[in-house]
């Protein structure tokens, strides 16, 4: 079983964040919001490369799953309090 936690050391360890939320609660299957400055002018499926980068190897195997929502700081000034934060 993996922890969320451990999730959220690694990517801040590996990419420069402003944010980041992880949940999960099987230690498999995770969600989780980042928030980076690196992830500009970047398409989602690149800023979800870049996180996943991050986890290496435990992707798709300690950690099974992790669903992603990436935004720049721009635009997570302007969604962060629609999504509760």
């Amino acid at each position: 079983m993996f922890e969320a936690t451990e999730i959220k050391r690694l990517i801040g360890e590996n990419l420069p964040c402003e944010f980041i939320e992880i949940q999960g609660d099987d230690g498999v299957h995770f969600s989780g919001i980042v928030v980076s400055a690196a992830f500009a002018g970047k398409p989602k499926v690149r800023q979800h490369q870049a996180v996943y980068a991050t986890l290496g190897p435990l992707m798709g195997n300690e950690i099974h799953a992790l669903q992603l929502q990436t935004f720049t700081p721009e635009k997570w000034a302007d969604v962060r309090q629609e999504l509760g934060f």
